[in-house]
């Protein structure tokens, strides 16, 4: 048996369990392996460990203090651990968990606080993606007594603000993978126009009204029709080859690319409305790295986004989901464009966890990334994605 020490806590609308990457190295066993059976997975209950049953509280994060001579101060992975599957998927981030590094390096001492704000700057390995993160320090200390509120998120955490810096191309190397701003996808009704952008994340942008959908409909509704979720499956498969992600449909990875349903705006609170799958489910609010390349997507001329709506004037961007309105900004750092936005976090636990000795599970642990010791490279380096995701 060995002993693990780990922190829980909410990031944005998703929970994860935040670890050292040391403390994750345990011989004899992959990273994989250490995952899935702290987790309890595969199980659809996870009821022998710690994962929550659901894709937004089935994640992972493992962070260690950047080397020196880096030009930031944290390397952080992101994993979304399989639930019903033993698998680990590495190939992208979760922008909602990112929310969760700035609060946990400040507290570790990896970043001295300052007087009234602390910026830290966050490298996610899994898509070489610089992260500016602002958390509030007021007289060098942070207060853990947050009294920001989020939609989606019926408590109030602390206030951080997410700035991805340069966004665009972050996993396939280009903001448009396919090299156009518009492509078309072979529907049951005919052809199906999409916007295939990579930006934050890779997500197939679909108009709601391209599937038989309004765009209004509210995640249980669309999940109760078997019909159209294996539809907007096949969609993002195909959105995969057409991206480079995968070689055919039937390779393409469980998360990525993300899928966005985007229809006009109702009211004149937001710009858009958006339903995003997530893991073959509608997510109850938002992928924030999804929310980046919808942002980027509704700026660019001829995208389908920017066909529903009127043109965009200013820095903001409002996004009706099904928990509330989420708003980004755009600007500039150093030269370089960023996507800025406001999340919540708070710390729900420290925890000691106990990972079992070796016993036969239901199934074989098996990863989407190589699951041998090499893997411990997908903590310093950038993995390109090729049969990932």
């Amino acid at each position: 048996m060995a002993d693990i020490a780990a922190t829980w806590m909410r990031g944005g609308t998703s929970k994860c369990w935040v670890f050292h990457r040391d403390d994750l190295e345990v011989p004899g066993w992959s990273r994989d392996d250490v995952l899935l059976r702290l987790f309890g997975s595969p199980d659809p209950r996870q009821v022998d460990g710690v994962g929550g049953g659901t894709s937004t509280t089935s994640k992972a994060v493992i962070v260690s203090p950047a080397a020196a001579g880096t030009d930031w101060d944290v390397d952080y992975t992101f994993a979304q651990v399989g639930i019903e599957e033993p698998l680990v998927d590495w190939g992208s981030n979760c922008g909602n968990c990112s929310s969760v590094i700035g609060l946990y390096a400040v507290r570790n001492g990896w970043v001295p606080a300052a007087d009234d704000e602390t910026v830290v700057r966050v490298h996610n390995t899994n898509t070489n993606q610089l992260i500016m993160m602002h958390v509030r320090t007021p007289g060098g200390v942070v207060d853990e007594r947050g009294t920001e509120l989020i939609p989606g998120v019926p408590f109030p955490g602390i206030s951080v603000e997410l700035s991805f810096v340069d966004p665009g191309g972050v996993t396939t190397g280009a903001l448009f993978p396919s090299g156009s701003v518009t492509d078309t996808l072979d529907g049951p009704g005919g052809p199906v126009e999409v916007t295939l952008i990579d930006a934050g994340a890779p997500v197939v942008i679909v108009p709601a009204d391209a599937v038989g959908l309004t765009g209004y409909e509210t995640p249980s509704e669309v999940d109760a029709r078997p019909d159209v979720l294996a539809l907007l499956e096949d969609l993002r498969r195909h959105a995969a080859v057409k991206m480079a992600l995968a070689s055919d449909k039937a390779s393409a990875a469980r998360a990525i690319p993300k899928l966005a349903l985007i229809a006009e705006a109702s009211g004149d609170d937001a710009d858009l409305t958006v339903r995003m799958a997530s893991m073959g489910k509608v997510h109850p609010a938002l992928a924030i790295t999804g929310s980046v390349a919808l942002t980027m997507a509704a700026r660019e001329p001829g995208s389908v986004i920017a066909q529903r709506m009127p043109a965009l004037t200013g820095e903001e961007f409002r996004m009706a989901t099904p928990a509330g309105v989420v708003t980004t900004w755009t600007g500039e750092h150093s030269g370089a464009p960023f996507v800025r936005v406001l999340r919540t976090t708070r710390r729900l636990a420290e925890a000691t966890l106990i990972l079992p000795d070796r016993d036969v599970g239901p199934t074989a642990a098996v990863s989407t990334a190589p699951s041998t010791s090499s893997h411990s490279s997908d903590l310093g380096t950038h993995e390109r994605v090729g049969g990932d995701r």
